[in-house]
């Protein structure tokens, strides 16, 4: 089996401490994505939001206007989150709430981590009631984390099938970030690996390969944003994907 190289720091809420929250989205063009992505959807989602895959509830305050119910897994431990107050805990397999209970279901970097994703997509519509929507994202270029439990990368049209598998139309797929972006993200993740060496003594040689990559990653990601804000770089290779789907 694969050993992890480093854990994922789990996502805290925005207004924890929002200089670290901006300090972290200008280094992790994932978690960039993915808010914008996210603030974005939820403003427009009204009424009771189930938060599928909650950990700490990060993004319960972009849900101010509407009445939020966070779900995780009893061993979300398992996946670096603490309990936390306020979060439903079940065993991942049937969804602990009736039939069309929710007008909106958010599962944000979640679904590559589930083992049977057509079971999962089906309870997730389920508890929706008609016509809501749900609103997902997915990593697609993104290391192996949270080992094992790590099974999919699914394309544009793969995800389109999976949610119309599941009951869902009205399917809308949006790429996250372009190659500007991806090819940032993997330096700074190499970066990272040159700087916490595992044994500690491969610094000797890994520390001076970092100081001679700082530059280049510095300005790659100075590149990935700017792509970003300007539309520039090609969405054929994203960082992932934001979809939002309506159950039919």
């Amino acid at each position: 089996m694969l050993a992890e190289t480093f854990q994922p720091i789990a996502v805290r809420a925005p207004s924890d401490n929002r200089v670290l929250f901006a300090a972290r989205c200008l280094i992790d063009l994932q978690l960039l994505t993915v808010f914008r992505f996210l603030r974005r959807e939820l403003g427009r989602c009204y009424g009771r939001v189930l938060d599928v895959g909650a950990g700490q509830a990060p993004w319960r305050e972009l849900l101010d206007h509407a009445e939020y119910v966070g779900l995780d897994i009893e061993t979300a431990h398992e996946f670096g989150m603490q309990r936390t107050p306020g979060i439903v805990y079940y065993d991942g397999a049937r969804i602990p709430f009736p039939d069309g209970s929710f007008d909106h279901v958010m599962c944000s970097e979640v679904l590559e981590h589930v083992p049977d994703a057509d079971a999962f997509l089906a309870e997730l519509a389920r508890i929706l009631r008609p016509g809501g929507s749900l609103v997902l994202t997915i990593p697609w270029s993104a290391r192996l984390h949270h080992l094992p439990h790590d099974y999919r990368r699914l394309t544009r049209y793969g995800l389109a099938a999976l949610m119309g598998a599941a009951c869902f139309d009205s399917i809308r797929v949006e790429e996250r970030g372009n190659d500007v972006a991806v090819i940032a993200n993997k330096i700074i993740v190499m970066l990272i690996r040159l700087l916490t060496p595992r044994p500690a003594v491969r610094a000797l040689w890994t520390w001076p390969l970092a100081v001679l990559l700082a530059p280049i990653a510095t300005g790659f990601l100075a590149a990935a944003h700017i792509a970003l804000h300007f539309g520039f770089g090609s969405r054929e290779d994203p960082l992932g994907y934001g979809i939002v789907a309506i159950k039919g």
